[in-house]
């Protein structure tokens, strides 16, 4: 039998802390995880914070793809990374009773956690160094707020335009009250306020004020962050009606506060979060009436008749979203984030109707009234394309008042004039490096749903810390007109901790995983958040269910006496020691290795293998080793220019 094999190095072990490397603006989750269980809560909050200037924000509604990459999550369930965020950011963060806490970062405190250049303490390095120079953040979403935050603390003066009168961008008009209270978006931004950024509102990009208007206001540089802020069309009869609405211009209506009647019936057609924000929100006025009459009820029998009238409210009023993916194949699906949004619609009401894509909309009197659909005969074509066909004669008729087309997003690049020198894709995004997001004009970056189409919101605030680290070499040396990022030098710090010492907290591998709690469905209206996030009990006792990935077993050959003791006792089976033969590995590579330890292939050899996707850093294999061959050590990675 062969056993394919891989040789480690540095970047494999920083590879194998899979929360730290899933993470685009590079939060060591797995770090501030640990601390919480270890009850070291503020220490856990700046490890959250120092890379990430909207954590408390994404600590409500982040997509998580640290989640979706927890190696407990191939065992049984992943670690419930983002409500131990917000655990946290509620002890700590500006939305706390303890607002400051970030001030430690600012004033150079490092924070515990593995760190990348764009952590807290490697921009207040920078801060003396930067020069006079300004630059124009369009756009307030988490891209350019990311990029505002770490350009201020560098030492710029930064001024951010906004188009409309709120400030977060779609975070605020796109994403619901009841997964994002405004209180907690308001309190982030006062903390990017403090730092000098200015805030310029209904001030959006257009061909009267453009990127010449602000050259000429003397920005040295601009970022847009402008978003995708436009809905998709449907190229089907009837889209024209009156009842067939863009799900991006429901929400930016309804998050304004300007009520839409839907009628009593929806469809929601679309299988991603934006489709689950609009159909949630949409069940949410429905029962918005009734929780209006009970506020101005005191007392007495009319509560039964509330009762009743709610009863019948709910009884009348149905949310469909009607998807071409089957369950499984929904993008919402995808992640552990989405699939546990999918049950709490489900417990909210809203049905779901899976590989069916519409044919036609049928009105009467210029009013939808109902929707034609058709099963979907297969996604993708023969070269692995989406290109969704349908199947004839499998038509089936749905009445409704209202459909709301979730079925993706495009930017609003109509302020740009050739004279700019921004280059479009057909796509309909800004061209970039995908390096330094340097745009094909010199000075104009980009990033977020404008450069890269519709992504997740801290990919977006990564681009924006990306974005910042170029405008910060562009501006120090503005006669290249180029870019091109210094590659940062990798420390690795290593700790062996002592065998007696180890120990995983007791009952951690039979531990499961609970969800953030949240409030029971019949008080789910209006702008209720749902969501009510983790006690301390809870929240520790979530936290031991880490792994531990910055652990790594470590075999020292020389002390080895080949006993076979930790094989034994490894309970996930992930050890062997098999002869050298048997690796699956390619001759130049074991050549190496015979020639580094003075051996030739026909002497006998064994070697020590490990599984690393099994292992539950148990640590028996190393209290078990009579001569200290195997260890414990914990790994942590810095960069530095």
């Amino acid at each position: 039998m062969k056993y394919p094999t891989e040789l480690r190095d540095f970047e494999w072990y920083r590879q194998n802390i899979p929360c730290l490397a899933a993470c685009p603006v590079h939060t060591d989750s797995g770090k501030y995880v640990q601390l919480i269980a270890e009850g070291a809560f503020k220490e856990a909050y700046l490890v959250a914070r120092s890379p990430n200037p909207i954590a408390s924000i994404c600590a409500r509604v982040c997509a998580a793809p640290c989640e979706d990459a927890c190696r407990r999550g191939k065992i049984d369930e992943a670690v419930s990374i983002r409500g131990l965020k917000r655990f946290v950011t509620e002890k700590y963060g500006p939305e706390s009773s303890q607002p400051d806490t970030e001030k430690e970062l600012y004033e150079g405190k490092p924070d515990a956690g593995s760190k990348t250049l764009w952590h807290l303490p490697d921009l207040v390095k920078r801060q003396k160094t930067s020069g006079n120079f300004k630059v124009a953040v369009i756009g307030s979403g988490p891209a350019g707020l990311a990029c505002a935050h770490d350009l201020a603390l560098m030492g710029y003066q930064v001024t951010i335009f906004e188009a409309t009168s709120y400030v977060g961008g779609m975070m605020r008009l796109g994403i619901p009250e009841y997964r994002l209270p405004r209180g907690v978006i308001e309190k982030e931004v006062a903390v990017i306020k403090e730092l000098g950024v200015e805030f310029r509102f209904n001030a959006g990009l257009n061909k009267g004020f453009g990127l010449a208007e602000l050259r000429h206001l003397g920005y040295d540089a601009i970022f847009l962050g402008v978003g995708a802020m436009k809905g998709r069309d449907l190229d089907l009869p009837g889209v024209e009606l009156d009842g067939v609405i863009k799900a991006v211009d429901y929400l930016l209506n309804v998050n304004s506060g300007y009520k839409i009647d839907l009628g009593k019936k929806v469809v929601v057609i679309g299988g991603g979060s934006v489709a689950l924000d609009a159909a949630r929100t949409a069940i949410r006025q429905f029962y918005q009436t009734m929780e209006e009459i009970e506020r101005v009820v005191e007392a007495g029998d009319m509560h039964v008749a509330i009762d009743v009238a709610r009863s019948a409210k709910r009884g009348g009023a149905e949310v469909i979203i009607a998807s071409l993916e089957s369950f499984e194949e929904m993008p919402a699906a995808k992640t552990v984030q989405g699939r546990e949004e999918i049950q709490e619609a489900m417990k909210e009401g809203i049905k779901f109707v899976t590989s069916v894509g519409p044919h036609r909309f049928i009105g009467d009197n210029g009013k939808l009234k109902a929707i034609e659909f058709l099963e979907v005969e297969r996604l993708f074509d023969e070269q692995g394309r989406f290109n969704p066909v349908l199947k004839p004669g499998t038509e089936t008729i749905v009445e409704t008042d209202t459909a709301i087309l979730a079925i993706g997003q495009q930017p609003d690049l109509s302020f740009l004039k050739p004279e700019d020198g921004v280059e479009v894709t057909p796509q309909g995004t800004i061209k970039i490096d995908p390096e330094t997001l340097q745009t094909t004009a010199p000075g104009v970056f980009s990033g977020g749903d404008v450069a890269f189409g519709p992504r997740i919101l801290i990919e977006a605030a990564a681009n924006g810390k990306r974005a910042a680290q170029s405008i910060d070499q562009y501006l120090r040396d503005k006669k290249k007109g180029l870019v091109t990022l210094q590659k940062p030098k990798l420390i690795v710090n290593i700790e062996e901790i002592p065998t007696r010492d180890y120990h995983m907290p007791f009952g951690y591998e039979h531990c499961e995983r609970q969800s953030p709690p949240t409030v029971p469905t019949d008080r789910r209206t209006g702008i209720t958040e749902v969501e009510s996030g983790y006690n301390e009990t809870e929240a520790v006792e979530q936290a031991k269910r880490c792994l531990y990935c910055h652990v790594q077993t470590i075999y020292d050959s020389e002390k080895c006496i080949l006993c076979g003791a930790c094989v034994d006792v490894c309970p996930e089976y992930c050890l062997k020691i098999i002869p050298f033969e048997e690796l699956d590995m390619d001759a130049d590579t074991k050549k190496a290795i015979l020639d580094g330890i003075q051996l030739s292939e026909a002497e006998p050899l064994s070697v020590m293998i490990k599984d690393d996707e099994k292992c539950i850093r148990c640590g028996l294999c190393a209290k078990i080793c009579p001569t200290g061959a195997m260890t414990m050590e914990r790994f942590s990675f810095d960069e530095t220019l």
